[in-house]
């Protein structure tokens, strides 16, 4: 009698438990881990290292290429110029036509970080903030050219603009009025930088060339 068929029929079995419990690894693992209930607002979120939140946009080193905006699969990223503007290599600060505008409307963004990869000046970057509740649609367009002459590189939650806020929620706050995103240049300057945020938004004339 051959006993093929019957190996690999229970072959195929143990194919089937294995391939199963391979996949189910991490979910299996996870069910059995004690809850951990974190106490939000009073406690910062667990936000992971690749954490994909509303974007920190540097206005300095933008050239309005419309790169991002390219890649953008559902077409939620607007820009506006007055003329062409290029990267100083000196200086790493973009200088031309000034920026008359940079929104994102997150009502549509899908936070797939594809505007980050093509921007050749590295001025567009994922975030770590994780809400941004609005009474309406158009509060959910953030414009980033607005909030450069605030000295912001991105936006602030209704919540986080109050005066009472939790110690973790403080911190955050300052660290985005201290740039710490950016890594520059500029790093530990925040009044320089704050200078060449608002100079974006109105043309300049690029250096003179050493003869």
């Amino acid at each position: 009698m051959n006993d093929k068929p019957v190996r690999e029929y229970f072959h195929n079995i143990w194919k089937t438990v294995y391939t199963i419990l391979v996949g189910m690894r991490i979910s299996l693992k996870y069910c059995f881990a004690k809850t951990v209930t974190l106490q939000y607002p009073d406690m910062a979120p667990a936000l992971q290292p690749r954490y994909r939140g509303f974007h920190f946009y540097e206005i300095e080193k933008c050239i309005a290429c419309d790169q991002c905006a390219k890649a953008c699969p559902v077409d939620c990223i607007y820009i506006e110029k007055s003329g062409p503007r290029k990267l100083d290599k000196t200086t790493g600060i973009a200088v031309g036509g000034a920026m008359t505008r940079y929104a994102i409307d997150y009502a549509k963004c899908m936070f797939c970080a594809l505007c980050t990869e093509p921007c050749p000046t590295d001025c567009i970057h994922m975030g770590n903030l994780h809400d941004m509740s609005g009474f309406d649609r158009q509060s959910m367009i953030v414009e980033f050219t607005e909030l450069a002459t605030e000295g912001l590189q991105t936006p602030q939650p209704i919540w986080m603009q109050r005066d009472r806020l939790p110690e973790w929620a403080k911190e955050t706050k300052e660290s985005w009025v201290a740039f710490e995103h950016s890594d520059d240049k500029l790093t530990g300057q925040p009044e320089a930088r704050l200078e060449k945020m608002r100079g974006a938004l109105v043309e300049s004339a690029p250096p003179a060339k050493k003869k």
